[in-house]
Order: structure tokens, then C-alpha cells, then sequence
């Protein structure tokens, strides 16, 4: 579990539209290099077959970082692809199916919106949690209303297991991320469409967890 804390700091979400002019794989391999430390792959317009082979080239760019790659809602292309695992929301397929389709050794994340949520979480079926989102979001239209920090904060005091927040976030939020408790900062656009995907992954060097007191 500690690992998984450590790899959730710095998590990165790709947007298709928004890595267009580089390429997804290019702004993963770019990213990496400046700092994330895992990645999870969503495109919520292609098909399994497409995600599958969008995500053995990114393994493929990935391979020797030790960085983990997990799909979007798509546990069918995580098992064909064999990535790392898969990232589910309360609205995709149940934990329990998902989790009897990847296997025991495959990383689940679970995306929690309310305390409700968190509380129903079974830590058996499930790795870690997104928590959010903390602000509103143009690559995610359909999200429920924002937390903020201090609702950010509240999640990450029921939630059982390692935690990345989610939702609108940028370096200047790193010190509001902190001060909540959260294991890690999820981020899409702070990052993907930038001009240099490896800067931009480096403005989030002082998110550091692990100086917390």
C-alpha cells in the first residue's frame, strides 16, 4: 500500500483533444520524464480495440519507468492490453464485476464524489480512490457539483484506502491538496495541451506527501 501512496502523487489523466498536437504517447513519455508517476489512460469516444492498442504503445513507453498504466472504464481493454489495472466511476460497472474480470492482482481505482460513496467502498475489491471533484472541470462536463478543499478533506477522513484528488487542479493548488491529507494530485489539462508536457509535470516537484508533519 505504501508504494501505491507514492505512485498516485503525481497521476496523470490523458485527454485525447487536448494532447492532439504532440500525441498522447509523446505527452505520456514527456510527463513521466518531468515527474508522474502514474498515468491512467481515458478516452471516453474510442472503442475497446482502440483503447487496447493506445494502451500497449503507452506500456510500451513506459516500459522501465515503473510508472503504472491503468484504462478508464474500460476493464476489457486493461485485460487485453494487460496494464497495470483500471479506474472505474460510481455510474461504470459494479466494483465487485470489475474486480472478477481484472483478477486479484490487477490495480482498481474508484472514483468518489460523495462521503456516501467513500463509506460504501469495499477495501477488498477496491486499490485506491479519486476523490472530487475539488473544482469544476471543462474535460469532464457531466461531474458533480465541486468539493472544494475543505469537502476534499472531509473524503480523505473516511476514505480507507491511498487517495488522489481530482478536478480542476494546478500547481497553485498543491499547498490546498497538502493541507488536506490527500496521497496524491490527479491533473489532465495542467499537463496534457501544454507546450512541454515535461515542465509542466516539473511545476508539481513540491508536491511532497511525504514532509507532511
Amino acid at each position: 500500500m505504501a508504494e501505491l501512496k507514492d505512485q498516485l502523487r503525481l497521476y496523470l489523466v490523458t485527454d485525447p483533444q487536448l494532447c492532439k498536437q504532440i500525441g498522447i504517447v509523446e505527452t505520456v513519455r514527456r510527463a513521466v520524464a518531468g515527474g508522474v508517476t502514474m498515468v491512467q489512460l481515458r478516452d471516453k469516444n474510442a472503442t475497446t480495440a482502440q483503447r487496447t492498442d493506445l494502451a500497449v504503445a503507452l506500456k510500451a513507453a513506459l516500459s522501465g519507468t515503473g510508472v503504472p498504466l491503468v484504462i478508464n472504464d474500460d476493464v476489457v481493454a486493461a485485460t487485453a492490453a494487460d496494464t497495470d489495472g483500471a479506474h472505474i466511476g460510481q455510474g461504470d460497472i459494479s466494483t465487485e464485476r470489475a474486480r472478477a474480470i481484472l483478477g486479484p492482482d490487477k490495480i482498481l481505482g474508484l472514483s468518489c464524489e460523495t462521503p456516501q460513496a467513500v463509506r460504501d467502498v469495499d477495501p477488498l475489491l477496491v486499490d485506491y480512490l479519486g476523490l472530487g471533484p475539488v473544482f469544476g472541470t471543462a474535460t469532464k462536463t457531466n461531474h458533480a457539483l465541486p468539493t472544494g478543499f475543505d469537502g476534499l478533506a472531509h473524503l480523505v477522513t473516511l476514505s480507507p484506502l491511498p487517495n488522489v484528488a481530482i478536478g480542476g487542479l494546478k500547481p497553485d493548488h498543491i499547498n490546498g491538496v497538502l493541507v488536506s491529507g490527500a496521497n496524491g494530485m490527479a491533473v489532465v489539462s495542467a499537463i496534457c495541451g501544454q507546450a512541454d508536457p515535461e515542465a509542466a509535470a516539473r511545476a508539481f516537484d513540491t508536491f511532497k506527501p511525504e514532509d507532511r508533519p
